[in-house]
């Protein structure tokens, strides 16, 4: 796994959802693992919650979750706000962090009560940025910057800014899955085929535009297709009318050549499979800043499970990924380290995640066990640091 596909290095939430307070390293692979209902998503959805509301609109990424009620935390102490900071490093090399508060008002609104941007240029000491508070904004550099829009993020009109647009860019280039195979088998109008939808539904017009863009990375993804599936010898679009859908090539026993099916005559787990080794390799250009996908292994055979985390350890060298799961087989391979493991754990209501204790990075350094084994056994905790940092009134989430 390579450090220079890591995008957010250290992640900071503050009163967002079941998350009160954490503070989490992150390297190129990070899978999260934990019981249900124990904040995984969660702590996943305060990355699509951003990319959301620079994508759209703050109010839009609310509305989509409910509301500003539904995305503070619920407590005794009422908390009024929620606060989210990324440490980021950039595909220059510049690294900083972006960071963002929103309170609520009596009359369910919102404003934006904080928010922050620090780059520091590669190879040098010296950053710029910008601070947003009480309404007004402050910044390092000489030009005027536009008015502050207290229910927006001021990262989007900074984002007409050379020195703030690649980190726009980054949040904005994210991708995150819930694959549905229903969906993927519907035949869809085309589509640029840049980056996979959410749901997987535009999944033709991305074999397509990797068929021509980057056949190599196509080829990686049938090389994997055929071990989750065997028998499928290769997946390709094709037009159905006005339409695009999914035609795989399967081997059928007597004859020489693969027989073509339909998208609709595969199975869940083929669907999914190939929605997910697209979604962690796809490179049309410019790959995904960072990847959030939410448990994998669903319908999939646990053979083709095994297979499926070393695609997503090839995939994590050009592209960050975020995994949530609950399932041993996935975690069953011996060259998965402690680092690529996040556990995370719900006490009344409050998440912890962090990276392993101690006893768990020592059984698995020492080869005692597989972290498969050890989830079967309840033997995989967040650090001291991490339950320590849950608890928390306050985070440290703005500098400037």
């Amino acid at each position: 796994m390579s450090d220079d596909a890591i995008f957010v290095t250290r992640a900071r939430f503050s009163n967002f959802k079941s998350l009160k307070a954490c503070d989490v390293p992150i390297g190129a692979l990070a899978i999260l693992v934990g019981p249900n209902g124990s904040g995984k998503s969660n702590f996943l959805d305060a990355f699509r919650f951003t990319g959301d509301a620079l994508t759209t609109t703050l109010d839009h990424a609310l509305r989509d979750r409910g509301g500003i009620n539904e995305v503070r935390r619920r407590s005794g102490g009422h908390p009024n706000n929620f606060a989210l900071r990324f440490d980021f490093r950039l595909a220059d090399g510049s690294t900083g962090h972006y960071a963002y508060k929103v309170g609520a008002m009596k009359d369910s609104g919102f404003h934006v009560t904080d928010e922050e941007c620090l780059v520091v240029p590669n190879a040098t000491n010296t950053g710029v940025s910008f601070r947003v508070k009480g309404g007004k904004v402050s910044t390092t550099l000489e030009e005027r910057l536009p008015a502050v829009v207290e229910d927006r993020l001021f990262l989007v009109s900074a984002s007409n800014i050379a020195t703030f647009r690649p980190v726009f860019d980054a949040f904005t280039r994210m991708g995150f899955y819930n694959l549905s195979p229903a969906a993927i088998r519907q035949p869809q109008p085309p589509d640029p085929g840049t980056l996979l939808r959410r749901d997987g539904s535009n999944l033709p017009s991305v074999l397509g535009h990797l068929e021509k863009q980057n056949p190599s990375v196509l080829a990686r993804v049938v090389d994997y297709l055929r071990l989750v599936s065997p028998g499928v010898e290769g997946v390709s679009k094709t037009a159905a009318g006005s339409m695009e859908t999914i035609e795989f090539h399967q081997r059928v026993s007597g004859q020489q050549r693969p027989w073509r099916f339909a998208a609709t005559n595969m199975s869940d787990g083929t669907l999914r499979g190939l929605g997910i080794l697209v979604a962690i390799l796809q490179a049309n250009g410019r790959p995904p800043s960072l990847v959030g996908i939410e448990e994998p292994e669903v319908a999939l055979h646990p053979a083709a499970v095994g297979i499926l985390i070393d695609a997503l350890a090839e995939a994590s060298r050009h592209t960050q990924l975020l995994v949530t799961s609950h399932s041993p087989d996935l975690l069953e391979s011996e060259t998965l380290d402690a680092d690529s493991i996040l556990a995370v754990l719900s006490d009344q209501g409050v998440t912890t995640i962090g990276p392993l204790d101690i006893v768990g990075r020592e059984a698995l350094r020492d080869r005692l066990f597989t972290a498969g084994e050890m989830l079967r056994m309840n033997q995989l905790a967040p650090s001291q640091e991490a339950l320590t940092a849950s608890k928390q009134e306050q985070l440290r989430l703005f500098e400037l």
